[in-house]
């Protein structure tokens, strides 16, 4: 098997490819993939799968979404390193000790742990279909290691008729914690601001959105019940099915001008 890389794609991978009349030999880029596993003051507290690129964006956003941190100078320290990829967190408060946390086996699969850290997005922001649409055109149109090799999700934060940030992982949670952690790092807000996803609207969607103040979430996919029963709650749009020309708008329609 070829060396894993640094970067979000591993090349050159051999395999046996079968054209539906006879086999050869060929290679190809697939997604990398790593286990990271973050510390925060010396505790383990999560192992999370992920693409490895924008890492210190990644841990940062995480934190962020827990309710660890409520900005970048609460950290004093974060390294990562290693041939097991651990990031070493030091926050300016050296006595806190976080609630025990079991591994996340799955990027997509991690995110707030609970209700309660989020409050309901009061929010008077307006949007056109037109512009929803552009933006979702523009995002896959950004999939840059999606191209490369498949296998990655990819979320942008959106403004008007521009996408601000574009990032990929293998876990579509990830994604959304990089854009938080990208935000931090560069002093941006995601506050009445739109989140924009290729992969499905699960519950802990809503409840990231909410963590950064972004009132509406827009996906080609599908919503599940319940991240639409949150988006109700916490005053979350939820766009679904956002392709071509058509879209879904399954709560809080009235930010979407033209609405019945």
């Amino acid at each position: 098997m070829a060396r894993l890389t640094p970067g979000g794609v591993t090349p050159n991978v051999r395999c046996a490819f079968f054209d539906g009349e006879k086999w050869r030999k060929d290679s190809v880029a697939i997604p990398a993939e790593i286990a990271l596993t973050i510390k925060v003051n010396g505790y383990e507290i999560a192992r999370i799968l992920c693409t490895p690129t924008r890492l210190p964006q990644l841990v940062l956003g995480y934190l962020y979404s827990e309710g660890v941190i409520t900005g970048k100078d609460d950290v004093t320290r974060l390294q990562i390193g290693g041939d097991e990829k651990v990031a070493d967190v030091m926050l300016k408060n050296s006595e806190y000790i976080p609630p025990h946390r079991g591994t996340l086996t799955s990027g997509c699969g991690s995110g707030v742990s609970s209700e309660a850290q989020v409050q309901r997005i009061d929010s008077d922001l307006a949007v056109k279909p037109e512009e929803v649409l552009s933006l979702m055109k523009q995002l896959y149109q950004q999939q840059n290691l999606f191209k490369e090799g498949g296998g990655m999700h990819c979320s942008a934060l959106g403004e008007g008729e521009n996408l601000l940030i574009v990032v990929e992982d293998i876990g579509r949670h990830n994604t959304l914690d990089k854009i938080m952690g990208e935000c931090l790092l560069n002093g941006l807000s995601a506050k009445d601001r739109i989140l924009l996803t290729t992969g499905r609207i699960s519950s802990e969607m809503p409840l990231k959105a909410a963590r950064m103040q972004a009132p509406v979430v827009v996906s080609r996919g599908t919503p599940t019940d319940r991240a639409i029963w949150l988006g109700r709650k916490l005053g979350i749009t939820i766009i679904g099915y956002a392709r071509d020309k058509r879209l879904s708008v399954f709560s809080e329609r009235q930010r979407v001008t033209g609405t019945i």
